[in-house]
């Protein structure tokens, strides 16, 4: 979070707001519905971006934004409608354009993993709709937050890779 004298402070890893799961989230199974882990995700991501000074304030006043380019979510628990959850977010590597986040959702009071999101993220100009380089003074502020995530440990669910495992086959064997 932003240090009231205007220097940047930020906590490893960022924590969201305890989040709160609405009862027309919930499907015909008895849990959240997947696509509202996005919707819990998104709103912890968007208080990250406040406090790193690109919210909604940021889209008005400087006419720029985030829009995700790639999105992974691995489910581990389900979340049912009385659970509270808080989403962590540490902040992996950025460039001039670009922004690689990785989120755990946790039920708020037992800390259990209820999923795991990562995403690359684009900085574009709103006015033009293209992808534009961050201002300085954004990318200092990540750079501050890169700095004080960089000692933590690198998450086990970053990178993965989908697909069907298969067991290894001998040298010219087709695996079926």
């Amino acid at each position: 979070m932003p240090h009231s004298e205007g220097t940047p402070f930020f906590f490893a890893p960022f924590v969201s707001s305890t989040l709160r799961v609405k009862p027309e989230w919930i499907d015909y199974n008895g849990h959240l519905n997947m696509a509202y882990y996005g919707v819990l995700f998104d709103t912890a991501f968007d208080q990250a971006l406040a406090a790193m000074g690109l919210g909604e304030d940021y889209v008005h006043q400087r006419g720029g934004t985030t829009m995700t380019a790639e999105w992974h979510v691995v489910y581990r628990r389900e979340v049912k409608l009385e659970d509270q959850l808080r989403v962590t977010l540490q902040l992996i590597d950025f460039d001039d354009k670009r922004l690689h986040v990785y989120m755990e959702m946790r039920h708020a009071t037992e800390s259990w993993l209820a999923a795991a999101a990562e995403s690359m993220n684009l900085h574009v100009d709103m006015g033009e709709r293209k992808v534009r380089p961050f201002p300085p003074d954004v990318l200092a502020t990540m750079a501050i937050m890169k700095a004080a995530h960089a000692a933590l440990p690198r998450p086990v669910l970053l990178g993965r890779v989908m697909a069907v495992p298969r067991p290894h086959a001998e040298a010219g064997q087709v695996v079926r």
